[in-house]
């Protein structure tokens, strides 16, 4: 970038963030603008990459519903993931693929970001770390489980944030301070990956197994971020939890406003359903928007007051 200084160039990399890579020794600061480009977004791969989320639609687009999947189509879907090559042929071996993927990743992007002695004791980590998606990171309990010292789960988890793998959803509070003193939860950024390193290969596993609500609330964060990040914004979702057990899995803050999410793996709407969101519109009336409870069917109907129960194609 020295030598050619032109306006407009473009720099490619591949799953790491280059900016954290030993190799750059000097500041980019105001001389780049960087884009990340996480896996594609449902939206992206069925053609309509601008589609607003849902609660950015008017009353006309609403009323313009997507095209529901089946339960066996959804669930073939999600476990392709979003990346490129699974997702595009379908033909294709899509195991194979991610078990490459993955064999790749370890060989070269981790060991670039940081020295890793034992790749074998990693893999396994990250199968460990798969299993517990979408719940509070506890490093005492993980590095109790592979035998390793927490130190080192910290920096393994820190070598997976900087490769996009992996993403820390923090606890959402009215004081911006405490959102960074709590437990944040782990997800998984692609859900193929997810479903890959989980050992699930087939639909009637993955929705019947103990991962299926794993895998949807994967797919339902994976969806909001690609859409806000492929837009060039940074997203702001957090999960909200109270020490009395209520809990909403996403909180979406856009446009000064808070849109509580819940997913759930029925499709049979239920008022229950709705009660963890009522709850927190009910302690921030000012700021909470109408809330969603997500599902894998193709039911669209009001559960409550301020509260929907949307199909995972409508989001």
């Amino acid at each position: 970038m020295e030598i050619r200084s032109a306006v407009g160039q473009y720099l490619l990399s591949g799953s790491q963030n280059i900016l954290l890579s030993d190799r750059v020794s000097e500041s980019l600061a105001g001389r780049v603008a960087v884009l990340r480009l996480l896996p594609l977004s449902r939206r992206e791969i069925a053609g309509e990459p601008n589609r607003p989320l849902r609660w950015e639609q008017n009353d006309s687009v609403r009323d313009s519903t997507q095209t529901p999947y089946d339960p066996h189509t959804l669930w073939k879907v999600l476990l392709r993931g979003g990346y490129p090559e699974p997702t595009t042929h379908p033909d294709r071996d899509f195991a194979l693929w991610y078990s490459s993927y993955i064999q790749t990743y370890l060989e070269r992007d981790v060991r670039s970001l940081r020295q890793i002695g034992d790749l074998t004791q990693f893999q396994i980590f990250l199968r460990t770390l798969a299993a517990r998606s979408g719940q509070l990171l506890n490093l005492t309990s993980i590095a109790r489980d592979l035998g390793v010292a927490v130190n080192s789960i910290k920096a393994w988890i820190s070598v997976l944030e900087a490769s996009y793998q992996v993403t820390l959803l923090r606890p959402y509070h009215a004081n911006v301070g405490k959102r960074l003193v709590k437990t944040p939860k782990i997800y998984f950024t692609d859900v193929g990956t997810l479903c890959h390193l989980t050992g699930l290969k087939d639909p009637e596993h993955a929705l019947a197994g103990p991962m299926g609500g794993a895998i949807l609330k994967t797919a339902v964060l994976s969806e909001i971020v690609r859409t806000y990040t492929h837009r060039g914004g940074s997203p702001s979702v957090y999960f909200w939890r109270t020490t009395a057990g209520a809990e909403v899995d996403f909180i979406v803050e856009a446009r000064s406003r808070l849109i509580p999410i819940e997913v759930k793996l029925s499709s049979t709407p239920r008022r229950a359903m709705a009660s963890s969101i009522t709850k927190f519109q009910h302690d921030l009336p000012q700021v909470t928007s109408e809330g969603f409870v997500v599902h894998p069917g193709n039911v669209n109907t009001p559960l409550c007051e301020g509260v929907r129960f949307l199909p995972f194609a409508e989001i």
